[in-house]
């Protein structure tokens, strides 16, 4: 195979096409259909050597987790690697190329794997879906890695399936049937040596427009047993904030709220004129319809001061963060306008 130092602009074209394919894949809702399913994994065993498995299908992460505890009481750190088979379904099912392919050049490899990487911070699913289920932590296992993740494995294949199909390269045929036919069949699986847990996919997920995890007062991750997760901009939420629609959160919680990033979104979501009316801001200084204005209170790790604004055709409120050491509202102003007094700005406007 020749050295491949550039992509044609035809190659290159192709490359969304792939990765909207396979995000397609990583991130669907479809029910799996279990026959097909079990024929994946019990394909995947006979290639690795190792016997048939029980099969046994579950409705989420949750309840595949509790049935494999189930199985191994005595599940522990120690062990997991010994009866759990992920590190040799990655090292079998992940190389679908073979090493002929070394030839291509790491620039062009290294740019191929950046752009067609589809399972990244957009998505991630699984780094929180089993956290806040304290009943498993005192088994101090890296529950993660009991997981053989679908979104890896589209990830995994969104590549390979442009070097094989766009770039010609060659390939094991086995392995790559057997690395999509894992990824298009199946949810996760946790690979035993006598069993092999089978996880449904989510029956909802939910994203914001940059593609984070979001949802507003329902789950962003939902799956059909009803074990849900709450996100809101990709950051995760209890349910005691996820549940409750933005508009509804109140003020409040924020003086009790320790955690610095929950804070941030709860800010964000309540909206600083929701925050100074309800926590009863301090007046500083006024400047016209402008008003700069402190919270005492202790809510987020420095003190907040807030430029208000009043709208006088509509006298609808904005309000925006300043920085503390702003000691007036027309120094407040100005800062906002990247450093033209507002009586200038006006005349510029």
């Amino acid at each position: 195979m020749s050295l491949i130092e550039k992509l044609t602009p035809e190659q290159e074209a192709l490359i969304p096409v792939y990765r909207q394919k396979w995000r397609a894949i990583a991130l669907s809702t479809e029910r799996i259909d279990r026959e097909k399913a079990a024929e994946a994994v019990k394909a995947a065993y006979t290639a690795i050597g190792k016997q048939q498995p029980e099969i046994i299908f579950c409705d989420s992460p949750h309840a595949g987790l509790t049935r494999i505890l189930k199985k191994y009481p005595k599940l522990n750190s120690n062990n997991i690697n010994v009866i759990n088979l992920n590190n040799e379904f990655m090292n079998y099912i992940f190389t679908a190329l073979t090493n002929k392919n070394l030839e291509l050049s790491y620039q062009i490899d290294t740019q191929i794997m950046r752009q067609l990487t589809i399972f990244n911070r957009d998505f991630v699913i699984f780094e929180y879906v089993l956290e806040n289920k304290s009943k498993f932590k005192i088994h101090k296992i890296n529950l993660d890695r009991l997981w053989f993740k679908s979104q890896h494995l589209a990830s995994r294949c969104c590549w390979v399936d442009f070097y094989v199909s766009v770039l010609n390269c060659s390939y094991n045929k086995m392995r790559w049937k057997s690395l999509q036919s894992l990824s298009r069949f199946c949810g996760w699986i946790s690979p035993f040596e006598k069993i092999c847990i089978i996880c449904d996919r989510p029956l909802h997920l939910r994203f914001d427009n940059q593609n984070r995890l979001h949802a507003e007062g329902e789950p962003a991750i939902e799956f059909i047993d009803g074990y849900s997760l709450y996100s809101y901009q990709g950051v995760t939420l209890p349910e005691k904030y996820g549940k409750i629609h933005p508009q509804r959160w109140q003020a409040e919680w924020l003086l009790s709220e320790e955690n610095a990033e929950l804070r941030r979104i709860l800010i964000e979501g309540i909206g600083y004129a929701r925050i100074c009316e309800e926590l009863q801001a301090i007046e500083l200084d006024t400047w016209q319809e402008y008003t700069l204005l402190k919270i005492d209170n202790n809510v987020d790790i420095e003190p907040i001061y807030l430029l208000k604004m009043t709208c006088p055709s509509t006298s609808f409120i904005h309000a925006l963060r300043v920085p503390p050491e702003m000691k007036s509202a027309r120094e407040a102003i100005r800062w906002i306008n990247w450093d033209v007094d507002p009586e200038e700005f006006g005349v510029q406007t």
